[in-house]
């Protein structure tokens, strides 16, 4: 027998307890390194998100000209390039698994006369495109994908860009953030309208830099306007720790007998807070500490101990503040009391993996009572008893997937074995050392 790093099991553990700090958020993330990238002089970067995904973005910045540095104390410097300022890249793009940074980079240059080709991985090759591929071709871009819509994709940003008006056919972060970038290079006013809410990490991180940005509530949703061609100035950004990756100590400290676990300086946005909001509903003791602001954003430290949960209805509205929770939901819920249903869940099955079928397949191997829809899941909890467990899950190419289940098999009768588990390097690197330091045990498994 010996051990495979990419194959893990968590195993059933005890009295999680203590203070931690999770990896910056990706979002923030993502989007610090890009507009800093377009922004005049030198962007300093706090608390960066250190991963996979990121990593790519600030290759792709660097391939398009900017100038990035990363200094001991684990600073990071970008020297943009200006508004319209993207050299045409030598080679193609890679962004690995990471669809936020490949759709909002094709965001970045629809407007500036580049042609760039992005590729990704096997997972993000899979993924659509054509969510961001429509409404950038409305600027004058011309896009090329592969059939059906994936990567490959050339994107032949344009000599004369228009301005646009978009209405978001679906609450996504991702084709607001594209369409609202590709506008910082366009002739006067790109207009977004957003019927249901979504993140706003980039229209607050785009004030930040000096945009003229505006955003007006309606009867009809939310308008926000952006003015183009004006030059973005540097700025000190702190990244906050990122509320998804918060999720798994703190869902573990729920689950696990007598425990108790503090996760410093979240962030606490509103359209991220969706996940804190369904524990409360649920039961859970789960607490925000100190709040306070930062460069736009809430942050805060987040509690959470042993809980006894209850089933809820979880509404579709609340999905786009917590698409990334929902696998740890899932597993969550299949330990509460009664049936917790999940609805509005169609992103899911356009995430890293098709994380309604997979997170539903993963609950019921280990032994958990799960039904589902074309956009919906009913979990129908144990009572607070351990799941049987016992189970050896596929992640799929997907980081949450692998997180989720490694936290069921902390309170499941038998370990719970991942394979694939590499994938949790795309978000949250030193996931194993932060739990075991919790106390709780999760290894490389055996393997014949």
């Amino acid at each position: 027998m010996s051990t495979n790093p990419n194959i893990l099991a968590g195993r059933p553990s005890r009295t999680l307890s203590g203070d931690v700090a999770v990896p910056g958020d990706k979002s923030v993330s993502h989007r610090a390194v890009m507009l800093g990238a377009m922004a005049i002089g030198a962007t300093r970067i706090s608390g960066l998100l250190e991963a996979a995904d990121v990593i790519r973005t600030v290759q792709a910045m660097a391939a398009l000209g900017a100038h990035i540095e990363r200094h001991a104390d684990g600073t990071w410097v970008v020297e943009g390039v200006g508004v319209g300022g993207w050299k045409e890249p030598e080679e193609v793009i890679d962004f690995g698994n990471s669809g936020t940074g490949v759709r909002l980079a094709a965001g970045l240059v629809a407007t500036t006369p580049v042609k760039v080709i992005f590729s990704g991985d096997e997972s993000l090759s899979r993924r659509p495109m054509g969510r961001i591929t429509q409404p950038l071709s409305l600027f004058g871009a011309r896009i090329d994908t592969a059939p059906g819509g994936t990567l490959p994709m050339r994107v032949i940003g344009s000599d004369d860009p228009a301005p646009v008006e978009y209405t978001l056919p679906v609450p996504s972060a991702q084709v607001k953030s594209a369409v609202l970038l590709a506008g910082l290079n366009a002739p006067g006013e790109t207009i977004v309208m957003e019927p249901e809410a979504c993140r706003d990490h980039t229209e607050r991180m785009l004030k930040a830099f000096g945009a003229d940005i505006s955003e007006e509530f309606t009867e009809k949703g939310r308008i926000i306007r952006l003015s183009g061609q004006k030059e973005l100035t540097a700025c000190a950004i702190e990244v906050p720790g990122d509320p998804s990756s918060a999720a798994f100590p703190l869902a573990a400290a729920i689950l696990c007998p007598d425990s108790r676990v503090m996760v410093r300086n979240v962030l606490l946005n509103p359209t991220r807070t969706g996940l804190i909001e369904t524990l409360h509903e649920m039961g859970a003791e789960i607490r925000i500490l100190e709040p306070r602001q930062s460069g736009g954003e809430i942050i805060g430290h987040v509690q959470a101990e042993t809980s006894s949960l209850r089933g809820i209805t979880v509404p579709a509205a609340r999905a786009p503040s917590m698409i990334d929770e929902y696998p740890i939901l899932a597993v969550l819920a299949a330990f509460a009391h009664g049936t917790t249903r999940m609805e509005g869940l169609a992103e899911l099955r356009v995430k890293e993996s098709d994380r309604l079928k997979v997170t539903a397949e993963a609950l019921a191997a280990c032994g958990a009572e799960v039904k589902t829809g074309e956009d919906w899941m009913e979990v129908t909890g144990s009572g607070g008893r351990p799941l049987k467990g016992g189970a050896v899950i596929d992640a799929h190419h997907d980081h949450r997937i692998a997180m989720s289940f490694l936290v069921l098999g902390l309170a499941a009768q038998e370990p719970v074995t991942v394979r694939g588990a590499e994938m949790i390097a795309t978000s949250f690197p030193g996931f194993v050392s932060l739990m075991q330091g919790l106390g709780a045990d999760i290894a490389p498994a055996e393997v014949e």
